[in-house]
């Protein structure tokens, strides 16, 4: 494919694929958990125009277009929109601290909805860049690859954790079903 009034078409359409994937497989998570809402609306961002068009230019099929716009430019400035628009992603919690250093940050408890959200965030994104060779652990692996812990509170913390364990050494459907009953409470 061409482009059009210097839009690389290939690159659109296979960001918009890789969009369209992402989301849809996180609509699946949530609505097999009980969070239609969430899954129906999640990342709706990713369609705007600050983060649509830099998503195509940056787009490479292996690894989130917001890594290459980073090295390209020293931040992304997508990731920046995106993060402050959706409540799945920690950073969105982060705010100054009232109770340390000032000028500090700290970050906040997430909703435990959300919480869940961002565990089927991580678990489509090693599904759409890791294909075939996905494998329930990958969404732990990943979180424990970054070297540094993300600066989540406590609570938020373990809860993530326990979620990412369980993934790992259960499975989707066990994890998914108590997700359901006992961190939701919904019906079976």
């Amino acid at each position: 494919m061409g482009t059009i009034t210097g839009i690389n078409m290939s690159k659109f359409w296979n960001h918009f694929k890789t969009v369209i994937r992402h989301k849809y497989l996180v609509m699946q998570g949530c609505f097999r958990v009980g969070l239609y809402w969430q899954g129906l609306v999640h990342d709706l961002s990713k369609f705007g125009p600050s983060e649509f068009p830099i998503g195509v230019r940056y787009w490479q099929g292996s690894r989130s277009p917001n890594d290459a716009e980073r090295e390209d430019k020293g931040y992304s400035s997508a990731w920046l929109h995106h993060k402050g628009r959706n409540k799945h992603h920690y950073e969105y919690w982060i705010d100054y601290s009232a109770h340390s250093i000032p000028g500090s940050f700290a970050p906040a408890p997430i909703p435990v909805r959300y919480v869940v959200e961002m565990l089927m965030d991580r678990i489509a994104a090693c599904k759409v860049y890791h294909g075939a060779a996905y494998t329930d652990r990958d969404a732990l692996a990943y979180y424990k690859s970054s070297g540094t812990p993300p600066l989540l509170h406590p609570k938020t913390r373990r809860q993530l954790e326990i979620l990412l364990r369980m993934l790992a050494e259960r499975g989707e459907k066990e994890t998914f079903a108590y997700i359901r009953t006992k961190i939701l409470g919904r019906r079976k």
